[in-house]
């Protein structure tokens, strides 16, 4: 029988492309649809996209029978709910910020407030697959990662395990607006985006501990971490253009080689051969990967492009799901990109 599955948060953008990844899922039934909006409403009129969804699955307030439950909730939401889930014996997948971060105190510096389950934090899993599908396999609490660190951190991965930088790591992203989920904020409008590129969260964006936490990890050092997301007048994609000095004796061939490694058996990332785009992620859960050698500063530069709502976002929590539940990781997320 298919796995049971709700989703808290089905209203937003992750929230809904996550259901339309799983309403194809062949090992899973969604029967829950969770929001605090458009309750009592068909999940196909609350998001018009998705016309495959039964009339049957309606908006309400409860996970019913769910054995997993994902949520895709703003910051504190999800904390203060799964310890109930977890009672009953359910697996939570979330989607937010609630359970990346392992020290609390982190929560309060960045997000500025006390965490609601502080406890949690130590058992939860972060859920970049590729480099944590071990501990996944066990978890009750996976942190999907944010779509910032995902970029970045897959950028960098296979140059910080094999200690061929220094600890002095510069990001520089790019995300389309969706990033920024349900916003009426001025900043968002189409006036003020359209042919426009900010940065913005330079040097407070609450991706930054997240990255340099699971940097550290990798490198076996603290990082020096430079992070400036910016906003792009596009919809969805993201990329992220990641600096570290090479150590001393580092070649290129080195870069290469560990690339090549770290990447070939992966089914998501795949390393290309020029820059890549955006756009050929578009609707897929591919990361792109690009690494070069700039000789003349003995330097890495590395490159990351996904669509921050898939691999970013529901992409990636679907897969979390199936190494969680032992389907091969590819299932339900199979599609070819949207483009071209």
């Amino acid at each position: 029988m298919p796995t049971r599955v709700a989703i808290v948060g089905v209203t937003g953008y992750a929230g809904g492309e996550l259901a339309r990844l799983l309403l194809r899922h062949p090992e899973a039934r969604l029967v829950a649809a969770v929001a605090r909006s458009h309750q009592g409403e068909p999940l196909r009129a609350a998001q018009p996209h998705l016309h495959s969804a039964p009339e049957s699955i309606v908006i309400g307030s409860d996970v019913g029978d769910a054995e997993v439950v994902f949520t895709a909730l703003p910051a504190g939401e999800a904390a203060r709910q799964a310890g109930r889930w977890l009672d009953d014996g359910r697996i939570v997948i979330d989607i937010g910020s609630d359970f990346r971060l392992r020290d609390p105190k982190l929560y309060e510096r960045w997000y500025g407030y006390a965490h609601p389950a502080a406890a949690l934090l130590k058992e939860a899993v972060y859920g970049l697959t590729e480099l944590t599908r071990d501990r996944i396999r066990g978890a009750r609490v996976i942190a999907n990662p944010g779509c910032y660190p995902t970029a970045s951190l897959l950028a960098l991965a296979p140059a910080l395990k094999a200690r061929l930088v220094t600890e002095d790591i510069v990001v520089d992203a790019k995300s389309g607006v969706s990033g920024a989920g349900h916003n009426l904020d001025d900043a968002y409008l189409f006036g003020t985006i359209d042919e426009s590129v900010r940065p913005y969260g330079l040097p407070r964006h609450r991706h930054t501990p997240e990255i340099a936490q699971e940097a550290a990890i990798l490198l076996g050092a603290t990082p020096r971490l430079t992070f400036t997301p910016h906003l792009i007048p596009m919809t969805r994609g993201l990329i992220a253009t990641c600096y570290a000095p090479l150590r001393p004796g580092k070649t290129s061939k080195d870069v290469a080689d560990a690339y090549s490694r770290e990447y070939a058996e992966e089914p998501f990332v795949r390393m290309v051969d020029s820059f890549p785009a955006t756009k050929a992620t578009l609707g897929s859960n591919w990361c792109l990967v690009h690494a070069v050698v700039d000789e003349d500063s003995a330097r890495l530069v590395a490159f990351a492009v996904l669509d921050n709502l898939v691999k970013g976002a529901a992409g990636s929590a679907i897969q979390n799901f199936n190494a969680r539940l032992g389907y091969p990781e590819t299932m339900g997320l199979e599609a070819l990109p949207l483009w071209p």
